[in-house]
């Protein structure tokens, strides 16, 4: 027994590696992932609150000579933390069980007009050790088969790491409760963890309302309790301190990737506390309503049919261990009413933390299963056999909807719409999810088509971007410099959320725009989005200079120079784009944005009475697009 204890944890944590192997991404996948290896690469500084241990961790991982590309090894890390963080919770349920009595909280009765203190029950408190083990790792699985906790191991991103983080956290914090009143090393090793989890992601808060009520539980309201609390933060603030100094430190040797540029205390508090995205936050109640009643339909496909066991084990836990199950509670609904009010579309992630307590309570419920099917003959054989049934579906139902590994359209419609350009172009555009982050990725580490500038339309409305513009692409901004100036003198009290001209500020941001087509265009071809033509210039918030117009192109709207009369050549589309079966909107997207703009070249060739052509875009529209419309008149025109 002492070598199943042991290797538990392990044994699970490997399984769920290998079945992860068979879903991770071979490339960048959609949003953050292509910037974020980037940030680990090269290393540079990612996205608030730039997630210093996240990148360093994975510099230092990348510098392992492993044969394979740079985005495969990261999408390979994030699998081994999540990995590694099912190892650690499957240690953490076993804890909880080897200590059940501690978490029994007393009970008051009177008797004959005197009070008598007892222990509630805590039913089991001995637990044989293989029951033990048993509903630990099939706990354990059903956390490694939820579908979000899942997805995190297919491809780089901070919260696989956060994941691990979270659950260390919650190892140390129940070792500490459950220690001596004299033994209080466990509580800075919890300090410490918290401070590296804080380290690599801010949302670590939402495990403190937990760690307050047994930390309180366990000492009270004494002054004695605060000068623990004062130990502990001797420890928690250097380690923190000392992680977060690489932002800094980084930011002043300006990398490629400088997000924020946090070079002093101003733009480090900035970019940490992520301001940028504190407008979405507690945005609105109908937001919150909308994200609550997302959680709530998605529930189900978390966790499929081990759901039914999570809810054996939230009604066991209520009656066998009062403590423990508002533990679990209050880090399942501090983290669901924080997500909630966050207004964004990836909001996954964010409850993540929610889907970990469930995970706990799902051992109480594997463990009713083998106290209700205890008195059967065959002794373990049927409840282990029905819990292994209901993980086996979990995964088998959550594997299809998590599964990355035919995924590389991202990376062929990245490289596809590099290669669209001429040499030395600029690309305006704002297709983060798409393009952007993803050739943060190919463009900075694999060094693929680097002549080629994209500008982020929506990045320039930040101060810390023009640094980053001059040293990625050295000359671009130079004749530009007085407008810019005086749009980040303009852009100065927004930033600090001071009172300011928000007129002025769009008059500016607008110049700016155009001014990267009139002083770059006689150096680079310039090239504007689809979403950006779509979009802002349909509303007349951006509008080319005078003397120029847009002419599409395979995968952009081509700037040049007069009025249109004259015709302007394109490439071929010779590019191939593999579409994975799964369908998302990011799938859709590229694949509306690619047939959008095969019919718009195709359509631009029929002006020239260049029916051939034509021909050429419209046949690759039904090659690889063959669901985006055809619009009638170019149909019967490219029939005949």
């Amino acid at each position: 027994m002492t070598i199943i204890k042991r290797l538990s944890g392990l044994i699970v944590g490997v399984i769920s590696f290998v079945v992860y192997m068979f879903t991770i991404a071979p490339s960048v996948i959609q949003i953050d992932p292509g910037e974020l290896a980037a940030a680990q690469a090269l290393p540079g500084i990612a996205h608030p609150s730039g997630y210093p241990l996240f990148t360093i961790v994975g510099y230092l991982f990348n510098l392992i000579p492993l044969p394979s590309s740079a985005i495969f090894k990261m999408n390979l890390l994030a699998a081994l933390w999540c990995s590694a963080g099912v190892t650690v919770f499957v240690y953490t349920v076993e804890l909880i069980l080897d200590n059940l009595e501690k978490f029994a909280s007393p009970i008051k009765k009177s008797i004959k007009g005197k009070k008598k203190e007892q222990k509630e029950a805590a039913v089991p408190v001995e637990i044989p050790d293989l029951k033990k083990y048993l509903t630990a790792s099939t706990s354990g699985l059903v956390l490694a088969f939820s579908k979000t906790y899942w997805f995190q191991s297919t491809s780089v991103e901070v919260y696989s790491l956060h994941s691990l983080m979270m659950i260390i956290t919650i190892y140390f914090l129940i070792k500490a409760f459950i220690s001596t009143e004299t033994e209080f090393k466990n509580w800075y090793f919890f300090s410490m963890a918290l401070a590296l989890s804080f380290g690599n992601h801010m949302t670590t808060m939402l495990i403190l309302p937990a760690t307050a009520y047994l930390f309180f539980l366990k000492y009270r309201f004494k002054v004695e309790s605060f000068k623990k609390i004062g130990k502990m933060l001797l420890v928690f603030f250097p380690v923190l301190a000392a992680t977060y100094s690489y932002l800094p430190l980084r930011a002043a040797q300006n990398p490629m990737l400088n997000w924020g540029n946090p070079v002093d205390v101003e733009r480090i508090l900035r970019h940490v506390s992520g301001k940028q995205y504190q407008v979405w936050i507690f945005s609105s109640f109908d937001s919150a309503k909308k994200q609550l009643n997302y959680f709530i339909s998605n529930l189900p496909q978390e966790f499929n049919i081990t759901l039914i066991i999570i809810l054996i084990g939230v009604m066991a836990l209520f009656f066998t261990s009062k403590r423990l199950f508002v533990f679990f509670l209050v880090i399942f609904f501090t983290t669901v009413f924080y997500s909630i009010n966050y207004d964004i579309s990836d909001i996954d992630a964010y409850f993540l933390l929610a889907y970990i307590s469930l995970a706990f309570f799902s051992s109480f419920g594997i463990l009713k299963v083998f106290q209700l099917l205890k008195d059967v003959k065959l002794k373990y054989m049927l409840p282990v056999s029905l819990v292994v049934i209901f993980v086996f579906f979990q995964a088998f139902l959550t594997f299809g909807k998590v599964s990355q590994s035919e995924n590389y359209i991202f990376e062929d419609y990245t490289k596809a719409a590099l290669n669209s350009v001429e040499k030395d172009a600029v690309v305006f555009t704002y297709q983060w999810d798409y393009l952007i982050s993803p050739s943060y990725y190919f463009q900075f580490v694999e060094d693929y088509r680097r002549d080629v500038k994209i500008i982020d339309k929506e990045l320039l409305r930040r101060s810390w971007y023009y640094n980053q513009l001059k040293t990625t692409y050295p000359g671009i901004t130079d004749e530009m410099k007085p407008l810019i100036d005086q749009f980040l003198e303009a852009l100065k009290p927004f930033e600090r959320s001071e009172q300011y001209n928000s007129q002025l500020l769009e008059t500016l941001f607008r110049r700016i725009m155009s001014e990267f087509i009139t002083t770059n265009i006689d150096k680079h071809d310039y090239y504007i989005a689809v979403e950006v033509v779509s979009n802002e210039m349909q509303r007349g918030e951006f509008t080319l200079p005078p003397g120029y117009t847009l002419v599409p192109d395979v995968f952009f709207y081509r700037v040049v120079k007069g009025n249109g009369e004259e015709y302007v050549p394109a490439k071929d589309p010779d590019y191939e784009i593999r579409i994975p079966k799964k369908k998302n909107h990011y799938i859709d997207f590229i694949k509306h944005v690619c047939g959008w703009m095969l019919v718009k070249r195709a359509l631009y060739e029929m002006e020239f009475d260049k029916v051939n052509r034509a021909k050429v875009y419209i046949k690759k529209l039904k090659e690889n697009f063959p669901d985006h419309q055809i619009p009638k008149g170019l149909a019967e025109v490219i029939e005949k």
